[in-house]
């Protein structure tokens, strides 16, 4: 029965798996939330079925587990509350990004033709694809050249997990794909397209992570053509199509998907977003110089600024790109979570793992706990965070991870604690390359599961950067940035909103509890910086490029 309360759907799609969360419109509770597992994972290995192996920093996913998402996670959603699907009025989506597919003339992905599905160009590549690395440099040498404006909004350097750097690495090892491909789209569009019938890009995804500029549109023909005569006409052809505002309408669901996932045709449906840019609204964070963590497999940094400056090593900066009216700023680093992640599965010896089952902990609560009882620089440990590589500020994915100190003593949960250290040693040179770029941060919000979970890391993260550290009162802070698109995209007369500040005022909410740095630990913290900051120049700035001639004698070693 229908009533009058109104409703959004918020889903967020991860690196693992898809969450939807459903959301009343007049306080932001939500109401319900359901995951669905991606049925392939992350395929980094091999392709399904066919058993193709992939080289070394692939990382593809299966376009058919998205739309599993919807068709499991929003049904699951409206039984758990018994909500009419009249009473949803909105759905927005959020995304990991760059996640990019070709598609042919119909939107079909091109690994779902049999002629394709072998070769791994025809997959989705998920935004941890670094396999693109020699195309981003190429780029980033001949901008550099050219003097290109462009380049300094995204802190000097075009990473391979962007569109750009993925399109061209299709061109030039599976020619026949780029030239069978209607178009490269990012999943987040390609998602909505299924929804609505219509893909349209967003202007988060094509600001960010392909070089679109509001006012200048993409780099000019005459780059592309210098880069490789055959990628002349890339924004006109593969990248063609309208960019259009975040909090804009997409279109309405299809009398189809409305049956598959059970909502009703017409819905509105929301332009897609980033997934961390989504947090941001769900943080309630709509002015300046509040810098917004979003913490999960990896850490993005956002930040609003009312000035476009150029920032070392930033991801980004666009124009409206998560609040209209600001420019919105975006660094980040690849491996947190993954990082703690990786310890536990691959290198906790196996009597850890048998202490916290004896104790009726999971490994990681166990490794927290006795981390927490060490005080900073006991364990005599120092890690670089670059298991991942490094997104900011270095902007190089082929540098890679170590740990220094290590002694026969060293116990496991003394790495563990120096893995945690290490991504706040990160975190706090992001916020130094802003303040040297002349962009304020004034106050630090954190949100996703991480913050949620682990009061340690919060802690570590509030001593080693010197600032009070907020935490937002959502578990699902990005599935609800979404939501809240979805009631823009239906707008104030259907029962929505008709701003997106206006929405996150009304919806997001921070905890009052937060994390103080405590002096003593501050101190000690600062010294260890400073040896971070040495390792981070002596390995990142050319000092020594050890990690890039081992990974050489890696992938030698695989050719052979």
């Amino acid at each position: 029965m229908s009533s009058n309360n109104k409703y959004a759907i918020g889903v967020d799609y991860g690196t693992q798996s898809g969450r939807a969360v459903l959301v009343d419109l007049s306080n932001g509770a939500e109401l319900a939330d359901h995951v669905t597992p991606y049925r392939h994972h992350v395929i980094d290995e091999e392709l399904p079925q066919s058993r193709v192996k992939l080289k070394p920093d692939w990382a593809l996913q299966h376009p058919e587990d998205y739309i599993e998402v919807l068709e499991q996670s929003i049904p699951a959603v409206i039984r758990e509350t018994g909500i009419a699907p009249e009473d949803i009025i909105g759905i927005g989506i959020d995304f990991t990004a760059c996640t990019m597919l070709p598609i042919d003339e119909t939107g079909r992905p091109l690994s779902l033709l049999p002629e394709y599905h072998d070769n791994p160009h025809s997959w989705v590549k998920l935004w941890k694809h670094h396999a693109a690395q020699e195309e981003a440099n190429r780029i980033n040498e001949l901008a550099a050249k050219r003097g290109e404006v462009w380049l300094g909004r995204y802190g000097g350097k075009i990473s391979s997990e962007w569109m750009m750097a993925k399109a061209w690495q299709i061109l030039n090892e599976a020619p026949d794909i780029y030239e069978r491909a209607d178009q490269f789209v990012e999943a987040a569009d390609w998602v909505v397209g299924q929804m609505t019938g219509r893909i349209v890009r967003n202007s988060c995804t094509a600001g960010y992570k392909a070089i679109w500029h509001k006012r200048d549109g993409y780099p000019a023909a005459d780059f592309f053509k210098e880069l490789d005569p055959r990628l002349a006409d890339l924004t006109d052809t593969k990248l063609r199509g309208d960019v259009v505002p975040l909090g804009s309408k997409a279109g309405e669901l299809t009398e189809e998907m409305a049956v598959r996932i059970g909502l009703l045709p017409g819905t509105a449906v929301a332009t897609g977003i980033i997934d961390a840019h989504a947090a941001v609204l769900g943080v309630g964070v709509v002015t300046k110089g509040k810098l917004v963590m979003a913490m999960g497999t990896s850490l993005c940094h956002l930040l609003l600024s009312d000035e476009e400056k150029d920032v070392e090593g930033v991801c980004g900066v666009v124009e409206d790109g998560i609040i209209p009216g600001y420019y919105g700023y975006e660094a980040g680093q690849s491996a947190v979570g993954d990082l703690f992640e990786w310890y536990v599965t691959e290198a906790v010896p196996a009597y850890v793992h048998q202490a916290a089952e004896s104790e009726g902990e999971h490994v990681h609560d166990y490794l927290t706990r006795r981390a927490a009882e060490l005080k900073p620089g006991e364990s005599g440990l120092l890690a670089l965070d670059w298991w991942n590589g490094n997104r900011s500020v270095l902007g190089d994915t082929m540098l890679t991870g170590t740990i220094l100190g290590m002694t026969l003593q060293t116990k496991p949960w003394e790495v563990y604690r120096s893995l945690l250290e290490a991504t706040a040693f990160g975190t706090r040179k992001v916020i130094e390359a802003f303040k040297s770029g002349g962009v304020e941060v004034e106050e630090l919000y954190a949100c996703g599961g991480l913050p949620q979970k682990n009061a340690l890391l919060m802690q570590i993260y509030a001593d080693i950067t010197n600032r009070e550290i907020k935490i937002a009162s959502s578990k699902q802070t990005s599935a609800l940035g979404a939501a809240m698109f979805g009631a823009v995209a239906a707008g104030a007369n259907k029962g929505g909103y008709d701003g997106i500040v206006e929405a996150a005022e009304r919806m997001a909410h921070v905890r009052e509890e937060t994390f103080k740095p405590i002096p003593e630990h501050v101190e000690i913290y600062n010294k260890l910086y400073e040896e971070y900051n040495h390792l981070h120049d002596y390995f990142g700035r050319g000092g020594n490029d050890v990690m890039k001639r081992l990974r050489n004698f890696k992938e030698l070693s695989l050719h052979q």
